[in-house]
């Protein structure tokens, strides 16, 4: 059987004979005398192709063809139409019609045309397959692994990009966010409109209203213009909340209000403003925790944590590091013009033995400075910094050894920010620079660990 089509026809004689052509053909016909009928028959069974006089009591075949292309525009469908309505025809192949027969229908054109029709459906259906096949196994751009956690979250970004979910995102900082939140918004019909970030952790609490929501003029003291947040800008877009566990309780509640409503006020403004937007959080925050310390909210968590999504640390992506250091040579390769080839095993070997506190992106870092340090075809252990091989430095880093029946990587994050604090005289603006890690990065991991200052 070649395929099946749906004749649409209101003269009995014209479609005995189409049915007379085509079923010697192999083709599986059904014919209907009016558009009313073809509908009650598309509603019950799938056709690949329609063929539909242009001319008939009621609905015409132009009615025909807006409905059905409506539902499902790869539907393919040829217009028969007398020689006094080409023009009609030809409108309609505007519309999306695959082609027109001019009547009195000549049986080799007709032929010639379904047969062309049907390629065209059959390619159709190749491509579907084969988008489906490469959205099943395609991996998202700019973030790279194989471990399985990440395989596993690029399976769950594919399955709920093309939502309007809102998605909470958890990770240790430098382990790419952002990347995740972007490819989300990349991956769903929104992609073509805007994707705004920002960081609540850097826009002081007096302001951060005002960054989300906008303001009206004369609304706080320098506010001389009207100016409009990121919800607003954003319109039909992705908004991405970095650090949202930094948000003061107050701002939480105001945040929350436009989630549910769907709408916000400007500061100092009267009228509320309806907003569409998708939103992604992200924190390194355990907000269950910050929820029982009544430092965040739980109706807002429950409202974030619809889809959520952890990103594991560098430290327990094992071969990963290679696959990203390789990566990071690349791209600094091409974006320098530094002809490097690689990394040798000794440094590779150093790169996978190191904790990794500060992520993927110190990992970048560190790549970029060996790079253009490296005397050589390869980036060597010394072209490395004194921190990653463990060796006591100029700056002042310390110095570790790995003992023979090894250590937690835990333990060893804990272990070395007590040296960077107690080398630093415990002060977290100088011991933060010695581990790589930003102040507020540092200030979490000693609220993680529970380190404090020790008693004199």
């Amino acid at each position: 059987m070649k395929g099946s089509i749906l004749i649409v026809d209101d003269e009995k004689g014209q479609r005995d004979i189409l049915f007379t052509i085509l079923d010697k053909e192999g083709y599986r016909i059904t014919p209907a005398p009016s558009v009313r009928e073809a509908l009650h028959r598309l509603d019950k069974e799938e056709f690949d192709l329609i063929l539909s006089d242009l001319k008939l009591p009621g609905m015409s075949g132009m009615d025909l063809l807006d409905r059905v292309l409506a539902d499902n525009p790869e539907q393919c469908v040829i217009i028969m139409t007398a020689h006094g309505t080409v023009d009609s025809a030809v409108e309609a192949m505007k519309k999306g019609a695959f082609d027109y027969l001019e009547k009195p229908l000549e049986r080799d054109n007709l032929l010639l045309t379904l047969r062309r029709a049907f390629e065209h459906i059959t390619l159709l259906r190749e491509n579907r397959v084969l988008q489906k096949k490469l959205e099943s196994t395609r991996t998202i751009p700019n973030i790279i692994g194989e471990n399985p956690k990440i395989r596993e979250m690029y399976r769950i970004i594919n399955k709920i990009a093309p939502t309007s979910s809102t998605v909470l995102i958890y990770g240790e900082s430098g382990t790419g966010k952002e990347l995740v939140a972007r490819a989300i918004h990349e991956g769903s019909s929104r992609k073509s409109n805007p994707f705004l970030a920002i960081n609540c952790a850097a826009i002081p609490e007096t302001l951060i209203e005002s960054e989300l929501f906008g303001h009206e003029k004369g609304s706080f003291t320098g506010a001389n213009a009207r100016e409009i947040g990121i919800f607003e800008a954003a319109d039909s877009g992705t908004v991405f909340l970095d650090e949202v566990g930094e948000m003061n309780v107050a701002m939480q509640a105001k945040l929350l209000r436009a989630l549910q409503e769907k709408e916000i006020r400007r500061v100092g403004g009267k009228t509320n403003i309806p907003i569409d937007v998708r939103i992604v959080a992200a924190t390194n925050k355990d907000l269950e925790k910050e929820i029982r310390r009544g430092t965040f909210r739980e109706d807002l968590f429950y409202r974030l944590n619809v889809i959520r999504i952890t990103l594991p640390p560098l430290r327990e992506r094992g071969s990963d590091i290679v696959t990203l250091a390789e990566h990071f040579v690349r791209k600094y390769s091409q974006s320098s013009g530094i002809p490097l080839k690689g990394i040798s095993k000794g440094a590779l070997k150093i790169l996978m033995n190191y904790a990794w506190p500060g992520n993927v992106r110190q990992l970048e870092s560190v790549i970029e400075r060996g790079m253009l340090l490296a005397e050589g075809e390869q980036i060597e252990p010394q072209d490395l910094p004194a921190e990653v091989r463990g060796e006591l430095s100029a700056t002042g880093s310390f110095q570790f050894d790995l003992p023979p029946e090894g250590i937690s990587f835990e333990e060893l994050e804990r272990d070395l920010i007590l040296k960077a604090m107690d080398r630093s005289g415990w002060v977290i603006n100088k011991a933060a620079p010695l581990l790589g890690l930003s102040y507020k990065t540092l200030q979490y991991r000693l609220d993680k660990f529970g380190i404090e200052k020790p008693e004199k």
